[in-house]
């Protein structure tokens, strides 16, 4: 069976503040390590009134400390905030206390608005071009020492210098990523929850064009999906209407924290709103375990993905619980208890 995974974002509600968003985080991630998920990463966003998974370096250590087995790691860590050597430092203290169960995803955009997005860099070199590529470049150089004896940072040694950078991966919901991962010979996830590019043709270009590394010698590819699975089909698209308010509001640039089902069910939605919405039915797939169990398995089918990530925004935390446990059941996870077991 497919392995699944989460992706967290640290939902925050009209009645769930984000710091308790944040302690949620660390129960879901309780849960998941219990039911046998194989990763848990958290997003880096900025500024966003629904999430507050802003630091996920921090909450990477504070994750991996409160479960045993699991991997943690960033889904992801938006490169063009960070100076390349933080990010070395920051993921190889993370790997020196956490040996094996550390990955570090890395994303190309900041995650944010424009404006915060300054306010994030505006103590650095800030350009007006892409310079992620420059970015990534310069943080695997200075991991395998490989700049010329003229660089100036030929020197530098991201610390604990004993201790190699986890697992690397891209992230990304085109097909620049995917071609870079390739050539570069990394895993890849693809951000399906959220992306308007074809999943399908950009984990495919990846394969085909992967090249073997010395750290991943055949392609591994990813796929995030965004999903609330509930005990009965109803119970499902009751607590999605969250998610499609949410959509709306997104379209017309209002951020704000996930209402009820029942306030998004009586909010006035207008004809455009309606259509607003419709797109994301497709990306949002709701239902019964055995419904969205066949349609995440199509996917992963026509994809040809590795494994896939789940995504559970709800408006309630026992929903967002539940319906991890249901997926888990669904596609027949390992939980801890049963690893240890002589048979």
């Amino acid at each position: 069976m497919t392995p699944l995974s989460v992706l967290d974002l640290s939902p925050v509600t009209t009645t769930t503040p984000g710091s308790a968003a944040l302690h949620n985080s660390l129960d879901l991630a309780r849960l998941a390590d219990r039911l046998g998920y194989r990763r848990y990463w958290l997003a880096e966003h900025h500024n966003i009134a629904s999430i507050a998974s802003s630091a996920p370096e921090i909450m990477i250590g504070q994750v991996a400390a409160t479960t045993t087995r699991i991997r943690v790691g960033s889904g992801g860590v938006m490169l063009v905030n960070h100076a390349p050597l933080m990010v070395a430092e920051r993921f190889k203290v993370l790997e020196s206390l956490f040996p094996g169960r550390i990955d570090l995803g890395l994303g190309r955009a900041p995650g944010t608005d424009p404006v915060t997005s300054y306010a994030l860099r505006r103590r650095q070199d800030v350009r007006e071009v892409d310079d992620f590529l420059e970015r990534f470049q310069e943080l695997i150089l200075m991991e395998r020492g490989g700049f010329s004896p003229e660089h100036p940072f030929r020197t530098v040694r991201a610390v604990p210098s004993d201790v190699a950078l986890p697992p690397i991966w891209l992230l990304g919901s085109s097909g620049y990523s995917a071609e870079l991962a390739a050539a570069a010979g990394l895993g890849f996830a693809f951000a399906h929850h959220f992306a308007e590019h074809d999943a399908g043709s950009a984990m495919l270009s990846y394969r085909e064009h992967f090249k073997p590394s010395e750290t991943l010698p055949e392609p591994y590819c990813i796929l995030a999906v965004a999903t609330i699975a509930a005990d009965t089909n109803a119970e499902a698209e009751r607590l999605a209407a969250s998610a499609y308010l949410h959509y709306v509001r997104r379209s017309k640039g209002e951020f704000q924290p996930l209402v009820s089902p029942e306030e998004a069910a009586a909010y006035p939605y207008a004809p455009v709103d309606r259509d607003r919405i419709e797109p994301h039915r497709e990306r949002l797939i709701v239902g019964s375990p055995d419904s969205v169990k066949s349609r995440l398995l199509s996917l992963a089918e026509s994809t040809r993905a590795d494994e896939l990530m789940i995504t559970t925004m709800t408006y309630d935390h026992a929903a967002r619980r539940r319906s991890y446990e249901l997926l888990a059941d669904a596609f027949a996870t390992v939980p801890v208890a049963d690893l240890s077991s002589p048979n």
